[in-house]
């Protein structure tokens, strides 16, 4: 079951506070284009690889006091892209719900588990060997997906299942979520309402 091309599942949200001002524009049924824009270049790099491998389109801008450090900014993405994501699902009538994505990059095997249960609810055992790639602090790599979680209301499992090198593990991890995102929001002829035996989520 797909939507019409009038019927794409889509949504726009904004975020604005004193520390950071973003914007999404998602739609659910594209071809993983993205136009990404952060101010933070490794994580351009991230969302453009989750876009590509989730097979969504996503526009999104953002400006924040990266001048302090990119705390604000990068968690701010991670609550307004969930919030997308909920708004683009709305009832989650006919969705897979859950999806799984597990990627090899080099060294790196890492899994990404997610329900959209409207349960938010983190799980996240991801070790690394430096504090930062790329002049990115790694410990917001946990901020995003926390933040995600809360907003889309999304049951999240991330896991490294091994790896040495950080920019591989952290690719792996965002590469590994697009899948699980492009599986767990596909559309099945079989789900009448939503797939759940309590009949809501």
């Amino acid at each position: 079951m797909s939507p019409s091309k009038s019927n794409k599942r889509s949504a726009s949200v904004r975020r604005r506070t004193q520390e950071t001002d973003v914007t999404v524009n998602l739609t659910i049924e594209g071809k993983g284009k993205g136009r990404i824009s952060t101010g933070v270049p490794f994580l351009d790099h991230m969302l453009t690889l989750m876009t590509a491998h989730g097979l969504f389109d996503l526009a999104l801008k953002a400006e924040g006091d990266i001048e302090i450090d990119g705390h604000h900014t990068v968690e701010d993405i991670g609550m307004v892209l969930g919030e997308a994501f909920n708004k683009a699902l709305g009832d989650r009538k006919g969705i897979g719900r859950y999806g799984r994505g597990l990627v090899p990059m080099d060294e790196a095997l890492a899994s990404v588990v997610i329900d959209f249960s409207n349960r938010p609810f983190l799980v996240f055992h991801v070790d690394y060997e430096r504090t930062s790639t790329g002049g990115f602090d790694v410990e917001l790599v946990k901020e995003f997906f926390k933040a995600f979680a809360d907003k889309s209301g999304a049951c999240l499992h991330v896991n490294l299942m091994y790896g040495q090198n950080t920019h591989h593990i952290i690719e792996a991890l965002y590469k590994a979520f697009g899948q699980a995102l492009d599986e767990a929001t596909l559309l099945d002829d079989r789900i009448t309402g939503v797939r759940s035996t309590k009949g809501v989520l």
